[in-house]
């Protein structure tokens, strides 16, 4: 299938560099959609949202999941095992690195994509750099203004060779694509306020305009049901919604994006056969997405595995039904409008120093309060901050 290939402004997008050659390949995806159909769940099944809730252990209070989640029972027990035997030498990595591959797994069938097309790395940055670096110089990146940082900096940080970056208000974002734009790099949704993007929208103005999509989902996936798909490129640091350790971050590349964009953190872990990649030449990568991950700290993994299965054994959806919920009772008692995240932000005096004094833990940003519900938090949770903030 051809793909349209517009024009930009000083940019050849003919063709890109990759290792030793230079393939024509295309800039990014027309409409076709690449992931691949859902798998079954299998023998795993859904599990009843209220009995999993028993498996968490917050303490009353903890409003600020949008800064880190709090984990399952299984994600901590099988972390523990593994602890226990490193302590004491009692066995080799290999059952630590096969969490890997199930979290990597479970990750893929979350976003309704293919585990080949999935990379593992530490940290969302790291992945979106792979990309801003292997940009050709005159490229042209459209970010919204309040963006998070590990999804501008990558693109800030080649400025010094010709890579343009342009600001704009989330709410103009739709509008300032267009043909002179090379990527449209956002986050589905906000940190500093929660604002939900329309990520199909977004995908569908990018492509006709044959501008890649560029889509970090860290403060979305866990809660808001999301398809790889409508990103030529998806990010997600995974210690947030999907309640993994920190160090565990996931990056969906669309088979076209993997023909160009250089594996410049190519390690043992990315090779073709890991234990055939240990010593010595020729370069031997794997051919999907593996071939960009990182050598991996295995606790974490061992932790994110079975925090993913859980969560996909609940339901994104309703996860987010729940969550949405609990930050529309928050709403309401503060006098806000309804809204459609469960990242709640206000500008309330001394909002802060009011729900320490209560035991309540939120996080202020951008000047604001921002408290955040997530599956473990109670209506009780929700009236204790009401109460600290009346």
């Amino acid at each position: 299938m051809s793909r349209r290939t517009p024009p930009n402004a000083g940019v050849s997008r003919d063709r890109l560099p990759y290792l030793h050659s230079a393939p024509r390949i295309p800039f990014c995806s027309d409409a076709r959609r690449w992931s691949v159909e859902r798998p079954s769940l299998g023998h795993t099944g859904r599990v009843d949202l209220d009995a999993a809730r028993a498996l968490w252990e917050p303490d009353p209070g903890w409003l600020n999941t949008a800064s880190y989640g709090l984990p399952p029972a299984p994600a901590w027990d099988e972390l523990q095992a593994a602890l226990t035997t490193w302590r004491h030498g009692r066995g080799s990595w290999e059952p630590w690195d096969a969490s890997v591959g199930r979290a990597r797994e479970a990750f893929a069938r979350i976003v309704g994509a293919d585990a080949h097309d999935v990379a593992i790395a530490a940290t969302a940055a790291e992945l979106v750099g792979l990309v801003a670096a292997s940009l050709p110089a005159g490229s042209r990146v459209l970010v919204p203004d309040i963006e998070f940082t590990s999804n501008l900096f990558p693109w800030a940080a080649q400025q010094d060779r010709g890579i343009e970056v342009v600001t704009v208000p989330p709410h103009r974002m739709l509008e300032a694509i267009d043909d002179r734009v090379t990527v449209v790099a956002y986050s589905a949704v906000q940190s500093a306020t929660g604002e939900v993007a329309d990520v199909p929208a977004i995908a569908a103005a990018a492509r006709a305009h044959g501008a890649l999509v560029v889509v970090d989902a860290t403060q979305a996936l866990g809660w808001l049901a999301l398809d790889a798909a409508d990103a030529d490129v998806l990010v997600c640091a995974a210690y947030k919604w999907l309640m993994c350790p920190r160090g565990t971050a996931f990056g969906v590349f669309a088979p076209h994006v993997r023909e160009w964009v250089r594996p410049n953190n190519a390690n043992w872990y990315a090779g073709a056969d890991v234990h055939d990649s240990y010593y010595g030449p020729p370069l031997r990568l794997a051919a999907g997405a593996r071939r960009y991950d990182l050598s991996p700290a295995w606790f974490s993994w061992v932790g994110a595995a079975p925090a993913l299965e859980l969560v996909e054994r609940i339901g994104v959806s309703r996860i987010g039904a729940y969550d949405l919920a609990l930050a529309g009772r928050f709403r309401a008692g503060l006098g806000l409008a309804p809204s459609h995240s469960p990242i709640v932000s206000a500008r309330i005096d001394g909002a802060a120093e009011r729900l320490a004094r209560a035991g309540i833990r939120a996080a202020t940003r951008a000047g604001g309060l921002r408290a955040s519900f997530h599956l473990y938090n109670t209506e009780a949770d929700v009236d204790a901050a009401l109460e600290a903030l009346a």
